[in-house]
């Protein structure tokens, strides 16, 4: 770097003096559920019951994200348009870091650069494996990837003062370090969706029969000796058990006669109790449920209207904070930095950009200088 550009950094960030914060770490997903008989949040494990094994979370998630990788952005510094359209890892960096910010609440994308000190390429860390390193004020100083029995500790900064590494988090009130994601919100309901799932399964190995009892009628009263017990609960298991032996007749004797019992609708009804764990996981992640195929939900008219509610309540906010977060750390290297999505290219907004631009050429009393600058586009004269 030039003299010039060295001196600028030393004197980076000297606009006055923070006030301190917590310097303890503790982990959020280590303590996520403190009190009662939960088990404390493991973040792998639920990331592997939600987005690997159930079907509705997996959707949901894939929805959120690859509609913000997709996401259309508007005209800016070409060099910057490159860097965040490059992949990381063979992935999509903006999708990539929706998917991490969506599920864990915090996304890091670390800063690679050239002999020259300019950035080439934004790499997306797991943020499971991240951990910030508080100074002596509790504010992030370094932070510490960790990689089985390896941990490799990453400055917040170089030697001339330049950012390693850019950190986004959702809110979280109660961590000044780490953000809150949408995973844990999720997690009772999809042990609710998959505990239905393999209830189902099972009732459909055993022919979809429930189970009775068998009642013993003897004339002195007397029961089972333990020894006969244990042979015809033996027997059932191996003979009337299972999905080979389903609707197989039973012979009984001795006085046994079979029973069966069931449980109402209203107590046993898996198939409402699943439809609703579906959509709190919709929920939570900020999904219309009518986008996931789901009954019942009727928030919305046509599946037009809820596309635009997945634009306007989900999509362009976790947008704006990525692309924001990204155009802030790397605002040291291009100027102005901006980062936005191009609202005109958006097809489910499509209505609602035409109904503005109608409103806004119809007002007489603006200029063509205001209705451009209310419209988002360039403000110099045509």
């Amino acid at each position: 770097m030039s003299f010039l550009t060295t001196l600028t950094s030393a004197f980076k960030g000297g606009g006055g003096s923070r006030v301190p914060v917590s310097r303890g770490f503790v982990s959020p997903w280590a303590t996520a559920f403190e009190s009662g008989h939960r088990r404390p949040f493991d973040y792998g494990a639920s990331l592997r019951e939600a987005f690997v094994e159930n079907p509705v979370a997996q959707r949901a998630v894939r929805i959120v994200a690859e509609g913000v990788g997709s996401a259309p952005l508007s005209e800016a510094d070409p060099k910057l348009l490159a860097l965040i359209r490059a992949p990381s890892a063979g992935q999509s960096l903006v999708e990539t870091l929706a998917l991490h910010l969506l599920l864990h609440g915090n996304a890091y994308a670390q800063v690679a650069k050239d002999a020259s000190g300019q950035p080439v390429e934004l790499f997306a860390l797991r943020p499971e494996r991240v951990s910030v390193v508080p100074g002596a004020d509790g504010w992030p100083s370094a932070y510490d990837y960790r990689l089985a029995d390896r941990t490799l500790t990453i400055p917040l900064e170089d030697e001339d003062g330049w950012p390693n590494i850019i950190h986004l988090k959702s809110v979280h009130p109660g961590d000044d370090h780490y953000g809150a994601g949408c995973l844990s919100a999720a997690r009772q309901a999809v042990a609710i969706h998959n505990a239905a799932s393999e209830w189902n399964r099972a009732l459909l190995a055993n022919s979809a029969r429930p189970s009775g009892a068998l009642i013993h009628a003897s004339d002195d009263g007397g029961g089972l000796t333990t020894d006969q017990f244990e042979r015809l609960k033996a027997e059932l298991e191996a003979a009337f058990s299972g999905q080979p032996n389903a609707g197989r007749p039973m012979l009984l004797e001795g006085g046994l006669s079979w029973q069966s019992m069931a449980m109402s609708p209203a107590d046993m009804d898996f198939a409402t109790l699943k439809e609703a764990a579906a959509r709190d996981i919709a929920l939570a992640f900020g999904v219309p449920p009518m986008l996931l195929g789901l009954p019942g939900d009727n928030t919305y008219a046509n599946y037009r209207e809820a596309n635009r509610a997945l634009w306007r309540l989900t999509l362009l906010p976790l947008a704006g904070k990525i692309l924001g977060g990204l155009a802030d750390g790397l605002s040291a290297w291009f100027a102005d930095a901006a980062l936005s999505v191009d609202l005109d290219r958006v097809p489910a907004l499509s209505e609602d950009r035409e109904r503005l631009w109608a409103q806004v050429s119809e007002a007489s009393f603006l200029s063509d200088q205001e209705k451009r600058r209310m419209l988002g586009v360039d403000g110099a004269a045509a």
